[in-house]
């Protein structure tokens, strides 16, 4: 059940309610609809969305155009000046229509019929052009409602992931203080001795700023030794909630130092910032 969720918020339904997906792509939407009714209600509920954001946001043309449009085309296509041209001829000049049995004129209501098709035509074309526009634009805000939801998602996960370490009771909880010259300093991190992984809580990390050309070292203490466990920055530049660091089989503590941006092979002693041990 999570694969379909993860599936209905992908995305991938929303593009093929707009038709931008490959037939291939389009066969196996199809395909996950047929099999999962959730998927199916999902697709429904898009495209009734986007059909009442359409019929909320359609812009009808005012009346002045309508009425100018119609107007200017009843007076040039029933204007029979601009179709003939009056001729003059005396009764000396004979022309071969002349003995030309004249018929009764015919009704107007044709040329008024089609004067009239071509303006609802004009103003069809008008409104199709406008619609037009407003899809354009439902699109950008689709992609952007999108793009909002795919990181809401991400940060749902990512919140997810820091509340794991908490409840995991395979996870060891440290909390690193800070020393003398940086009282205010703080972080935790979790370390799993059966996967060796440590994570770094960021949102609890508050060491003091660097500038860029340091970086936060972290050091794992293994029978007294500091062993290297990667770089870091602190929270504010850091976009990462919980960051994974080098795994460590064993460790008795850990500890951070102040090192120039890249690392160090060995730790600078008078550049440490906050230490914990279990």
């Amino acid at each position: 059940m999570e694969d379909v969720k993860a599936y209905i918020e992908s995305g991938v339904l929303e593009l093929y309610v707009l038709g931008d997906l490959t037939p291939d792509e389009r066969l196996e939407v199809e395909r996950m609809a047929l099999k999962y009714p959730a998927v199916n209600a999902e697709i429904a509920e898009i495209e009734k969305s986007m059909e009442m954001y359409a019929q909320e946001h359609a812009i009808e043309p005012s009346e002045n155009l309508k009425d100018k449009i119609v107007n200017s085309t009843l007076v040039n296509l029933g204007d029979d000046s601009i179709f003939t041209k009056q001729r003059k001829h005396t009764d000396e000049i004979a022309y071969e229509d002349d003995n030309v049995i004249t018929m009764p004129k015919r009704t107007q209501f044709y040329k008024y019929a089609f004067a009239a098709s071509v303006a609802l035509l004009l103003i069809s074309i008008y409104g199709l052009v406008n619609l037009y526009s407003q899809l354009q634009e439902s699109n950008t805000q689709l992609a952007v409602l999108q793009a909002d939801k795919t990181k809401f998602a991400n940060q749902v996960n990512l919140k997810d992931e820091q509340l794991k370490l908490y409840l995991d009771t395979n996870y060891h909880i440290v909390r690193l203080k800070g020393l003398p010259k940086t009282p205010s300093a703080s972080m935790v991190l979790a370390w799993n001795p059966s996967t060796q992984k440590v994570m770094v809580d960021m949102n609890a990390v508050k060491l003091p700023k660097h500038d860029a050309e340091h970086q936060y070292q972290l050091w794992a203490l293994v029978k007294g030794k500091p062993v290297d466990m990667g770089i870091f920055d602190n929270a504010a530049v850091d976009s990462a909630i919980v960051k994974e660091m080098k795994n460590v089989a064993s460790a008795q503590g850990f500890a951070v130092t102040l090192e120039p941006k890249g690392g160090s092979i060995n730790p600078t002693l008078n550049q440490m910032v906050v230490i914990g041990q279990f």
